[in-house]
């Protein structure tokens, strides 16, 4: 990944998030999320009942992707979607987050982690 992409991804920004319903129709949603470099995850803090929890709980191993516009500049990340309920991954989430956004996340019963492998990106940066 480039060192704009990067710089981007390091903004306290939002993006969208698209998973596909059972349908095979596109549920598009603004999310916050984090990028770890190093594992090369993107994560996104949800409940476990939303539409785009729901939809990775039908379709395990989905492909979603995350686009993050900034002006002219944007970026996608693509990749494989696990969704968790491990304390240890929704605590590091919740951390990734915390330092990106400056403040905690909300702290809703039900709340899991969706980690997305990224795979492929791309943008204009």
């Amino acid at each position: 990944m480039t060192p704009g992409a990067e710089a981007l991804l390091a903004l306290p920004s939002v993006g969208t998030l698209t998973t596909l319903r059972p349908d095979g129709s596109p549920h598009v949603v603004t999310v916050r999320f984090t990028w770890d470099r190093a594992a090369r995850l993107a994560r996104v803090l949800t409940i476990d009942t939303t539409r785009k929890a729901r939809n990775l709980l039908a379709a395990p191993g989905s492909r979603v992707a995350i686009c993050q516009p900034e002006g002219p500049r944007w970026i996608t990340l693509e990749g494989t979607a696990t969704l968790t309920a491990d304390p240890r991954r929704v605590r590091e989430g919740v951390r990734r987050y915390l330092a990106r956004y400056g403040s905690p996340p909300p702290s809703p019963s039900g709340r899991v982690v969706i980690e997305i492998a990224v795979d492929r990106t791309l943008g204009l940066h």
